[in-house]
């Protein structure tokens, strides 16, 4: 039985814009030992060639097939659920690219779904327009709703706290389609061509990677190099398979690979 990992990266990989120790020697181990895996990101604004290039960057080198974003779940959902479908978008790159590579119409009028990603080039008029198209009927959709890190400095405002906009100002929800739910969580898996035994999911986030791996029914690594701490692990009802300081303590096989 084949065993495959989906990684978070930041905060797994890299922090910022500096490479976490040890997190280039992991991946080509990875590759060098053909482990199935891809990078597991709630980032809508890259496009998988812009995350390739950002890691050869930090020194890593892996292809398009090893990127799977909050961006392509959100393409893929919508055009199962409405084919050839229409969406107003605020948006950048990578959540534009994927929508219209699955077959989306962005428009302007009369949408069947406005979508939310990450972006700083849209406007407080554009957010308001999409009000009125929710207002009027449009499904409310954002790709994630991750918090900012509430640090000065900080430039991006933050999907959670656009998405929280939107929502009072039309009375409805939105729905997500990224980490931790179970649309991502699942087509990512499909991504790898793994079945829900056969996948590990590694992240720093208790509240997005492993919540949405425990709730899949996948093996789950925490690492510390990023947002959680030990301190705060007991805040929660459920917890990791492993926990590690990061990625360079990872040995394979893992427990439940051998255990196969």
């Amino acid at each position: 039985m084949k065993q495959g990992l989906l990684i978070d990266m930041d905060g797994v990989i890299y922090s910022g814009e500096a490479l976490i120790f040890g997190a280039d020697k992991f991946i080509k181990h990875l590759i060098d030992e053909d482990i199935p895996f891809a990078f597991m990101t709630n980032n809508s604004q890259r496009t998988q060639l812009e995350v390739v290039r950002k890691l050869k960057g930090l020194g890593i080198k892996v292809e398009e097939s090893h990127v799977y974003t909050s961006a392509m779940a959100t393409g893929k959902f919508l055009s199962d659920q409405s084919p050839n479908g229409t969406a107003y978008v605020l948006g950048e790159g990578g959540l534009l690219s994927s929508l219209h590579d699955h077959g989306i119409t962005l428009v302007n009028t009369d949408p069947e779904f406005v979508v939310l990603g990450e972006g700083r080039n849209f406007t407080l008029e554009m957010v308001q327009r999409a009000v009125d198209m929710i207002l009027a009927g449009a499904k409310f959709i954002t790709t994630n709703r991750d918090p900012s890190p509430k640090k000065p400095g900080w430039n991006n405002l933050g999907i959670a706290a656009t998405t929280a906009m939107i929502e009072e100002a039309t009375g409805r929800k939105a729905f997500v389609t990224g980490k931790p739910s179970p649309v991502m969580m699942r087509s990512a898996r499909k991504f790898l061509g793994l079945e829900t035994s056969e996948t590990t999911v590694i992240g720093d986030t208790m509240e997005t990677d492993i919540q949405g791996g425990v709730q899949m029914g996948y093996k789950t690594i925490l690492v510390l190099s990023g947002i959680s701490t030990k301190d705060t692990l007991g805040h929660y009802a459920f917890k990791p398979d492993m926990i590690a300081s990061s990625v360079d303590e990872i040995q394979f096989p893992l427990n439940w690979w051998e255990s196969k």
